[in-house]
């Protein structure tokens, strides 16, 4: 009668096995997400034609020393000051209704188009032209509108400041 088997041993993976396991392993990987792989590569491509990605390179090479440099930078009073000034205007466009603002932005550029077909016109404005050209209705409309916009600047806004 045979003995029984108590002791059962692995046979033993070499070390060009385990590599060629983890190479097809990778290749699987590659073939499942090749859409992914092309993306990568282009987005890589585009870096190094554009010369991002040395400058990457660059400053991940050097990154204790480039971190030494913007902490030092941002120390200074002026940095820390422009720092704080962009958050705050970050933040303040955000308060901005773009739809309210874009038919007066409209209007702008009809008037800055308007200006640039004779920005130095010969002519000149006396005080009879004026009360003539307040009969004009665009002309009656842009003041009604500069009038509504001056009202609206001189509200008082302390209550909805952010210092």
């Amino acid at each position: 009668m045979a003995k029984p088997i108590r002791d059962i041993e692995p046979i033993p993976i070499s070390k060009e096995q385990e590599r060629e396991n983890a190479i097809n392993e990778i290749l699987d990987k590659l073939a499942d997400n090749q859409e992914a792989v092309h993306s990568t590569l282009d987005l890589i491509a585009s870096l190094q034609k554009s010369g991002i990605l040395h400058i990457l390179t660059g400053l991940f090479s050097e990154g204790d020393k480039v971190l030494d440099v913007i902490v030092q930078e941002a120390a200074k009073e002026e940095n820390t000051n422009a720092i704080r000034n962009l958050l705050l205007l970050g933040g303040t466009l955000g308060t901005i209704n773009v739809k309210e603002l874009e038919p007066l932005l409209l209007k702008i550029n009809h008037g800055v188009a308007r200006v640039a077909e004779d920005p130095d016109p010969d002519e000149k404005t006396g005080y009879v032209d004026l009360v003539k050209k307040l009969k004009d209705p665009q002309i009656n409309r842009s003041l009604t509108v500069l009038f509504r916009f001056l009202e609206g600047m001189g509200e008082k806004t302390e209550q909805e400041e952010r210092n």
